[in-house]
């Protein structure tokens, strides 16, 4: 029987109050009442704070580029599509140098877990707008205040037909933790994004400020209906909703790879003699 022991990795270099602490602590809670095991999950991530998380926790660890969490997760589910997969990076990563592989993967929906730590900042590089960064917020690079408005992830996934959109805040941690084994669970890309104070370089989006405006989505909420879905992903300022927003069930990418078909990659028998006459070709 695991326990949240099983899942404590290495000691934490976050900064004290850091949201990232209250991810962590949902997720190991998430995967043990799941009865998953370290072996059984591969936890990938990019480069940031939010990026460090694998090497706080224990299991299989990916730790890749700025913005390229999402192709190695990929790759890892198709050659073995028996191990759970979960992604954890920054609004930084996933959504500007990652924003690419954020929408592709939304198309291909493989079944993986894409947990997004937005703190509306670049927390590890000191405190630069970030893509979810509200229009007019002053930072140390953008004094001026940021002239666009905001990237919003959960409107693109729902307009892009995404199979599992949510939103969870640190602030309400049995929530969070039911929505990333909720996302675990789906099959397909489940894209749970979770409010998180940065205390060191956002002193505006702090959880008083969340906590004044977020609030959980009622019982009686569908979350397939689409316009409804798209409504509530557009709602933020005063209001910002929590909970699953949106649940389009599709395909899962790796049901329609052919080969996988006999099972994970690497379980399959490997030809030598057709890696030796690919190699012939290039001699």
């Amino acid at each position: 029987m695991v326990t949240v022991k099983d899942f404590i990795g290495e000691e934490s270099a976050w900064c004290p109050g850091c949201g990232n602490f209250g991810i962590l602590i949902a997720l190991q809670k998430a995967v043990v009442e799941l009865n998953l095991e370290p072996q059984q999950i591969l936890f990938v991530s990019g480069i940031g704070q939010a990026s460090k998380l694998p090497h706080y926790i224990r299991g299989h660890i990916f730790n890749g580029l700025h913005g390229r969490a999402i192709p190695p997760a990929i790759a890892a589910k198709l050659v073995n599509h028996e191990i759970k997969v979960i992604i954890t990076d920054g609004d930084g990563g996933t959504y500007g140098e990652g924003g690419n592989h954020f929408i592709h993967a939304i198309r291909r929906n493989p079944d993986i877990t894409l947990i997004v730590h937005n703190n509306q900042i670049y927390g590890l590089t000191k405190g630069q707008a970030s893509p979810t960064t509200d229009q007019g917020v002053v930072t140390k690079i953008q004094a001026h205040g940021v002239p666009v408005p905001a990237f919003n992830p959960l409107a693109v996934a729902i307009a892009l037909n995404a199979s599992f959109v949510a939103r969870g805040f640190v602030g309400e941690p049995e929530q969070l933790k039911n929505l990333i084994k909720q996302g675990i669970q789906h099959q397909g890309l489940s894209l749970i994004d979770v409010l998180q104070p940065c205390v060191s370089f956002n002193k505006i989006n702090t959880y008083q400020w969340y906590r004044q405006r977020a609030y959980k989505l009622p019982d009686d909420y569908n979350p397939k209906d689409k316009a409804k879905a798209m409504e509530k992903a557009n709602e933020w300022g005063d209001h910002i909703p929590l909970g699953l927003l949106y649940l389009n069930l599709r395909p899962v990418y790796e049901e329609q790879i052919p080969v996988l078909k006999n099972g994970p990659l690497v379980k399959q028998p490997v030809d030598v003699s057709k890696i030796a006459q690919v190699l012939e070709e290039f001699c």
